[in-house]
């Protein structure tokens, strides 16, 4: 296997164990520290600019996601950008996407797609695709539910 390919396995594995263990200034670390770094939420159109962004980005998973676990389902990986299928799961206690939290439980299929600098071997981008309509579903704790 290519040796950017293995750096790039091993920053996106890393940037996931520190997601699960909620080291959120570890998760920033593996990020570009400049204007590069984005982070992007696909089904909201919404994009958090700059490492700042994507601190306050951060931030507002913590707050919302605070019991957040990310389960890989699969792994692909081509120079400069890697995917994972996720199953993340989590307990909503803060608003997110403007939704107040009702204490559900939530599970949500995701894709996440990680670009690189290939200078640092860091991070610039996570980008997220999910279904929203089943993710407000869940937060709003209305009939026909994805969680068991």
């Amino acid at each position: 296997m290519d040796s950017q390919i293995q750096q790039q396995r091993a920053i996106v594995a890393e940037h996931i164990r520190l997601e699960n263990s909620h080291d959120w200034n570890g998760v920033n670390a593996t990020f570009v520290q400049d204007e590069r770094a984005h982070y992007d939420v696909v089904p909201l159109g919404t994009t958090f600019p700059g490492i700042e962004g994507v601190r306050n980005f951060y931030h507002a998973i913590a707050t919302a996601l605070p019991d957040l676990h990310i389960e890989v389902r699969s792994e692909y990986d081509v120079l400069g950008c890697s995917i994972r299928e996720v199953v993340l799961t989590a307990t909503q206690q803060g608003e997110f996407a403007g939704v107040k939290p009702l204490g559900n439980k939530i599970r949500i299929e995701m894709a996440a797609f990680y670009t690189f600098d290939a200078a640092s071997g860091k991070l610039i981008s996570e980008r997220i695709y999910y279904d929203q309509a089943s993710a407000l579903t869940q937060m709003q704790g209305t009939k026909n539910s994805a969680v068991a």
